[in-house]
């Protein structure tokens, strides 16, 4: 048999001595039965309620943790510390502590005030609010709102106070006259109204958010940078909400131009008629909206269809024609011409100055214009940041505006000296207009479509050209149907209250759609279709380079404008075009290189686009 260690059975006898003191001491530590504590608390605390409370598991000292002695509490020796809520709520706990409230020294009880016998108000929006407007008294307005009535009612989708501002980590609302302060008027409203589903239980516009981001006021909240822009609240107020057939309401059609005066300060009646959530996909309610989008959809898909597969054409076939030359000089077939690299003017420094601005204006617009209509996208957001913002663009932009409308000024000059007032020009005012030298469309245009057509089919010769071909008067006649177009819409966007003194609103909708359709038609021609012409067919690719220099030599001339050339021989006055002195290295080094950066950049522009569309 086995004996029991000496020191075995000390340590247990030790054990079973101190057992006594240890379970005392811990009894004496554990939370008491709060009948205990309320039977000298009874006046300020109900059993009843606090058992009902969300606190009623738990005992005193679970929160009180000074008062577990209960003998010191008893004779008043126990210092209460405040109650650390954090202890149990510690994720509301971090919010509360960045929020507003705690800078301004409120604590937890400021909102939950009778701890001991308040009952859950998990979930329960309507009593959020109710408790916020007991200090935030200016504001019970909410109440009377559609959000406040509604919630009121029981609505669970209904906006309270916390929905815009948070329930426990409350940011300060930043004033209106910074950035932060304005998109956050935008950004509590489309938290809810992007929701579809929401909406249309509801019976509230689908379409809010998504006309509103439409929208100039929109497309500036999308950019980050809302300074000239108004946010949800700006027309519809924060907090006093109503219906737009309310008298009271701010959208109200007696109010609506009060509304618009904050930031048009000579809004109109008539001005305020503007379709703040107008749809151009909503051919019932917004019909001018509609049928102008699809007429400008019409002419967007009609000038490309015909000039896509123009260029498309023309491509392949001088890609042939190309191999051709170079088998027939391979083969000793060569087409002679006298002094082949003798060098012609083809256009004066005006038209080249002229070009020159057009460039500069086009390329001003295009950068600042696209990133506002494609405001959804990352490249979009990047450039608008490099301009410094909305507001800077929209100097560069309309100070691109002002050169456009020098250069058509510029054109006009020139149309008028060449029709009225030039010796050198022979016949009248109809004869110039439609003779060989003038830009204007005539009989002659037509066949040399046809005989085009034919080239790219392999059914005929290429045409050879008088000084300008129909594709040159294209663009030419399209410089004036887009100062129409886009000029005189811009012109209204630029000074709308000027123009809301005797147009409609509505009339402001429908020149947002012709300005920014009708600048992607421009945009998109010019970097697709204008620069395959002038610089990306293969018998001028890379570059063709006599809009700068104004130069070209014989062979080129009599190549590509026989027609032309025939007619100055046959007139004498082939001598008045020959060129005494080329352009110089440095100017050309120089032209060439913006040349360049100009064909590059519009490529990048059309890339950015079809991305924007593909995504």
């Amino acid at each position: 048999m086995r004996r029991t260690p000496v020191a075995l059975v000390v340590l247990v006898f030790s054990m079973l001595f101190m057992l006594p003191g240890i379970l005392h001491a811990t009894v004496d530590k554990m939370a008491y039965d709060p009948e205990n504590c309320l039977g000298c608390h009874s006046s300020k605390i109900s059993l009843d309620n606090f058992a009902a409370s969300p606190h009623g598991k738990n005992g005193c000292t679970s929160c009180h943790l000074q008062s577990a002695d209960l003998k010191k509490h008893m004779t008043g020796n126990t210092k209460l510390d405040k109650v650390n809520c954090s202890r149990c709520h510690g994720n509301e706990t971090k919010e509360f502590e960045k929020s507003v409230h705690a800078k301004s020294g409120l604590t937890c009880v400021s909102c939950h005030s009778d701890i001991h016998a308040f009952s859950s108000k998990k979930g329960d929006k309507k009593a959020a609010t109710l408790a916020c407007i007991k200090c935030h008294d200016k504001q019970k307005v909410h109440l009377n709102s559609v959000h406040g009535v509604s919630l009121m009612k029981g609505n669970p989708d209904a906006a309270g106070c916390a929905d815009c501002h948070g329930l426990h980590g409350i940011k300060k609302v930043q004033p209106a006259s910074t950035i932060e302060g304005r998109m956050f008027h935008v950004d509590a409203c489309i938290k809810c109204h992007n929701d579809e589903k929401m909406m249309h239980r509801n019976h509230v516009n689908v379409h809010a958010v998504e006309t509103y981001l439409d929208s100039y006021h929109g497309k500036g909240y999308r950019l980050g940078m809302l300074q000239k822009a108004a946010g949800c609240s700006d027309c519809h107020t924060a907090h006093n909400v109503l219906k737009k057939d309310n008298p009271a309401s701010s959208v109200h059609p007696n109010n609506a131009a009060k509304s618009c005066a904050q930031c048009h300060t000579k809004a109109t009646a008539l001005f305020a008629k503007f379709y703040s959530h107008g749809s151009h996909h909503d051919r019932e309610n917004y019909p001018l909206m509609y049928w102008t989008f699809k007429a400008m959809v019409g002419l967007l898909v009609g000038t490309f269809a015909v000039f896509w597969v123009h260029t498309l054409l023309w491509m392949f076939r001088g890609f042939v024609e190309n191999r051709e030359k170079q088998k027939a000089l391979i083969e000793g077939h060569v087409h002679h011409v006298d002094e082949p690299h003798k060098l012609y003017y083809r256009f004066k420094k005006r038209h080249i100055f002229l070009h020159f601005t057009v460039i500069v204006s086009f390329l001003g617009l295009s950068l600042t214009g696209l990133p506002l209509k494609f405001s959804d996208q990352a490249w979009a957001q990047t450039m608008m940041s490099f301009f410094g913002g909305v507001e800077y663009a929209g100097l560069i932009h309309r100070g691109c505006a002002v050169l456009t409308f020098y250069y058509f000024m510029g054109a006009l000059w020139m149309s008028i000296d060449f029709l009225l007032l030039r010796k050198d020009v022979k016949g009248n005012v109809l004869q110039r207009m439609f003779g060989p030298d003038s830009l204007m469309p005539n009989f002659r245009d037509i066949k040399d479509v046809i005989g085009m057509v034919k080239w790219f089919l392999f059914k005929g010769p290429k045409p050879t050209f008088e000084r300008w071909t129909y594709w040159e008067k294209f663009d030419f006649i399209a410089v004036f149907w887009g100062m129409f177009a886009i000029g005189g819409s811009g012109l209204m966007l630029w000074f709308p209250e000027f123009f809301g003194q005797f147009l409609p609103g509505w009339a402001f909708n429908l020149a947002t759609i012709v300005h920014s359709d009708e600048a992607l038609l421009a945009t998109g021609f010019i970097f697709t279709v204008h620069f395959f012409n002038t610089h990306g067919r293969p018998e001028k690719f890379p570059m063709d380079f006599v809009i700068f220099n104004g130069q070209m030599n014989k062979e080129e001339f009599i190549e590509e404008r026989g027609d032309q050339w025939k007619r100055y021989e046959e007139q004498g006055i082939l001598e008045y075009f020959e060129v005494e002195k080329p352009s110089g290295v440095v100017y050309d080094f120089i032209f060439k290189t913006f040349g360049f950066i100009a064909v590059f950049t519009g490529l990048a522009l059309v890339v950015a686009m079809l991305w924007a569309f593909l995504a």
